[in-house]
C-alpha cells in the first residue's frame, strides 16, 4: 500500500465536511445550529445532502456531531449501538421519554455506550464549539433511528417533514411529500410503553468510562473499553480499546479485522511496508485487515487514541431491562 493509497483511508479532522440539514430538528430553535459529519459508512443522516467520506463500512459506522454552546440534539432512540466520546468541549447527555429520566456530563476523552432502546439526546454545555465522535452499530445505521413524537411535531411547525421512507422534505424549499410516501407515523402511547426509563445509577455505572481512568488502566497495555470482557461489557458488533503511549505494541503487528484508529490526543505515526503517515487529534484512519504496521506517538507529551475493531457479534439491541 502506497502512502497515497493510505491517505484515502484517512479522514482528517480539518477536512471534515458538515451537513447542517441532516436530521428532522435541523430548523427547530435550539437545535438548528448542529453540524453532522459522516466519516465511515452512511451513518444515520436523513438528508441527501450528507457527505460521506469513506463509503465502505467495516461492520459499523463512524460519524461525529459538532455544535456551538447551548445547541442540543433532540430525543431519539436507536435499535443498534450508539457510542460517543468527547473530542472537544463539555457535553450533557440526557435520556427518557421527555429527557428527564437521567443525565450525565462528559468531559474531553470520556466515552458513553448509550443503551439501545431508550430515548436519548445531548447538548454542548461548554463555552466553545464542541465535537463528539460517534461509533454506530451495523452496516446500515440509518435504519434504526426512532424520534420521540414531540420532535416530529415540533419539526413540522418549522418546515421539516419526515417521510415514512426515512427522507426529510423541507417545505421552506418548496418540497412536499410525494403522493406515494406517507409521513412518518408518531409512536402511539402503547408503543411508548416499550421504551425503558432507566435512572442515572442504572446507566452510568455500566455505560460510561472516564478518560483519566482509562489513561491509568492503559499505562502498560491497551485498555478494553467496550466488549464482552471490557470495562463496559457489551457485544454491539464491535470492540473498543483505549491506547496511550505505554500500551502500544513494541513490534509491528497485524490484525485479521478492520481496525479504525480515532486519535484523541497527541500526534501518532503509523508505519507500514509501503511508507508512513502521521495522524493528528480528530483524525480517523481505517487500517485494512492483514496490513502489518506499527503505531507510535511522534512526539513527547500526552498521547491517546481509541481503536475500534469489528467482531462476529451481530449488531442489535444490547440494553437489558
Amino acid at each position: 500500500m502506497t502512502p497515497e493509497e493510505m491517505e484515502t483511508r484517512i479522514v482528517r479532522y480539518g477536512d471534515l465536511k458538515p451537513c447542517r440539514t441532516a436530521f428532522i430538528d435541523a430548523h427547530t430553535p435550539g437545535s438548528d445550529q448542529k453540524e453532522n459529519f459522516t466519516i465511515i459508512g452512511g451513518g444515520v443522516s436523513e438528508s441527501p445532502d450528507q457527505h460521506v467520506h469513506i463509503k465502505d463500512t467495516p461492520g459499523f459506522n463512524i460519524g461525529a456531531a459538532g455544535q456551538p454552546p447551548k445547541c442540543r440534539n433532540s430525543l431519539h432512540s436507536h435499535t443498534t449501538a450508539e457510542v460517543f466520546y468527547v473530542l472537544k468541549g463539555r457535553w450533557r447527555f440526557f435520556w427518557g421519554r421527555w429527557g428527564t429520566a437521567g443525565e450525565v456530563v462528559l468531559e474531553e476523552g470520556d466515552i458513553f455506550n448509550i443503551p439501545t432502546g431508550i430515548f436519548r439526546g445531548f447538548e454542548n454545555i461548554g463555552t466553545d464549539y464542541g465535537m463528539i465522535m460517534a461509533i454506530l452499530g451495523g452496516d446500515d445505521a440509518g435504519g434504526g433511528v426512532i424520534w420521540a413524537p414531540q420532535v416530529i411535531e415540533d419539526a413540522k411547525d418549522h418546515g421539516l417533514v419526515l417521510g415514512k421512507n426515512g427522507v426529510l422534505y423541507d417545505t421552506k424549499k418548496g418540497q412536499t411529500l410525494p403522493d406515494s410516501v406517507p409521513p412518518m407515523p408518531l409512536l402511539s402511547d402503547e408503543d411508548l410503553k416499550g421504551f425503558p426509563e432507566p435512572g442515572n445509577v442504572d446507566v452510568v455505572k455500566d455505560h460510561v468510562a472516564r478518560y483519566w481512568d482509562m489513561m491509568a488502566l492503559a499505562a502498560n497495555a491497551p485498555c478494553k473499553v467496550i466488549g464482552e470482557t471490557a470495562l463496559l461489557k457489551d457485544k454491539p458488533g464491535f470492540d473498543v480499546e483505549f491506547l496511550t503511549r505505554g500500551s502500544i505494541p513494541e513490534t509491528p503487528y497485524r490484525l485479521d479485522r478492520h481496525e479504525i484508529l480515532m486519535i484523541m490526543r497527541g500526534h501518532w505515526k503509523i508505519t507500514w511496508g509501503g511508507g508512513e503517515n502521521t495522524l493528528a487529534p480528530g483524525d480517523t484512519c481505517a487500517v485494512p485487515p492483514g496490513l502489518e504496521h506499527s503505531l507510535v506517538p511522534s512526539m513527547s507529551g500526552e498521547a491517546s487514541l481509541y481503536r475500534v475493531t469489528n467482531t462476529d457479534d451481530p449488531a442489535g439491541p444490547t440494553w437489558k431491562n
